[in-house]
């Protein structure tokens, strides 16, 4: 079976959409198993309801999947994230033995895959990831940006008031 990058992504931005309900950063993430396109694990941000800085979305999908599956490697397996994931991610999903990674936005200011770093690909690390980005990405990238004008509109609601 030939994975549908797109069908996958709206699920992620199905789980980004949670994130921002609960007043999260909206990023969601789904991991798939290539053999049968199976969705293992989803996982959107917790930071602040956790508070947890590593309550990421794709960090929350490996663990889901780590303990469905019972085992820490993920070879066999792709994630898709809305937007670009971070130093911590990157290296969550090289340790993870992850295949296949596809996003949706950049993240200019902490991406760890093209925007700032190149994690997943860098040959002097034990693991690489085949990596496809833009899938989705004015949907995804426009849930941030609209996260961001409301977080921007209350803080300034909220600074008016005092």
């Amino acid at each position: 079976m030939i994975l549908n990058d797109e069908h996958f992504m709206r699920l992620a931005l199905a789980e980004a959409a949670k994130a921002y309900e609960l007043g999260e950063v909206p990023i969601g993430a789904v991991l798939v198993e290539n053999e049968g396109g199976t969705v293992v694990s989803a996982g959107h941000n917790l930071r602040e309801l956790a508070r947890d800085a590593t309550a990421h979305a794709e960090i929350e999908a490996i663990r889901q999947a780590n303990q469905k599956l019972g085992r820490w490697r993920l070879s066999g397996t792709t994630l898709y994230v809305t937007i670009e994931p971070c130093p911590m991610c990157a290296g969550a999903i090289v340790n993870s033995r992850i295949d296949r990674v596809v996003y949706g936005g950049a993240d200019i200011k902490a991406g760890a895959v093209h925007s700032i770093f190149n994690v997943l690909t860098n040959q002097r690390l034990n693991h690489q990831v085949e990596v496809t980005a833009g899938v989705l990405e004015d949907e995804c990238t426009e849930l941030m940006k609209s996260f961001f004008r409301m977080r921007r509109k209350e803080n300034k609601l909220k600074k008016n008031t005092k």
